[in-house]
């Protein structure tokens, strides 16, 4: 038994050592050993409503007609039957996340009052969501009078060396053609 005791102590030791290694590798960020980050998806949800959909807006509008200018809201609570709240959410890896709110208040059946906050415009959203790729890098094909001159001349061969002046010779050996000829 004591023997048994000796040999778990250690093991136990190991395990719990080696599990509290593997929880301290990853940061409350999600980087693995402050290198690796998994990759994230983009998440874009809810409606767009932009500075020039908020314009349209005025007291005495319908529902439908609220709804045709800004969409179906993202949010209807049964016990705020007067209240339409759209919420606009893109999540990108790499960027804070972005959330935009309009909240449309109804007296009856025609809009009260309304809270855009600050909405962008058309032009400022299509720019806040852009993703513009990396550019690409341009590899020269062809090199300029300078990088020619900077190259050595090919130096002669052992063989070109030893005999100046004759020219290269065949095959020392024949071999049969590769395609048969058929007349």
């Amino acid at each position: 038994m004591a023997a048994l005791t000796r040999l778990f102590r250690p093991a136990l030791a190991v395990v719990v050592l080696a599990a509290g290694a593997g929880c301290s590798t990853i940061s409350s960020d999600g980087r693995l050993l402050g290198l690796v980050t998994p990759y994230r998806m983009e998440v874009v949800q809810g409606n767009v409503v932009t500075r020039e959909m908020v314009a349209q807006l005025r007291p005495g509008l319908s529902r439908d007609q609220v709804r045709q200018l800004l969409g179906s809201p993202l949010l209807t609570d049964v016990f705020h039957g007067d209240r339409w709240d759209y919420v606009f959410t893109i999540r990108r890896q790499g960027t804070e996340p972005q959330q935009r709110r309009v909240t449309v208040f109804f007296d009856g059946e025609r809009l009260s009052r309304f809270d855009a906050g600050e909405a962008p415009s058309e032009r400022e959203f299509v720019d806040s969501i852009t993703v513009s790729p990396p550019k690409p890098r341009r590899t020269p094909l062809e090199l300029d009078e300078q990088q020619l001159r900077a190259i050595a001349p090919p130096k002669p061969t052992r063989a070109a060396a030893l005999v100046p002046g004759t020219a290269a010779s065949g095959p020392a050996r024949s071999y049969p053609p590769l395609e048969t000829v058929s007349r």
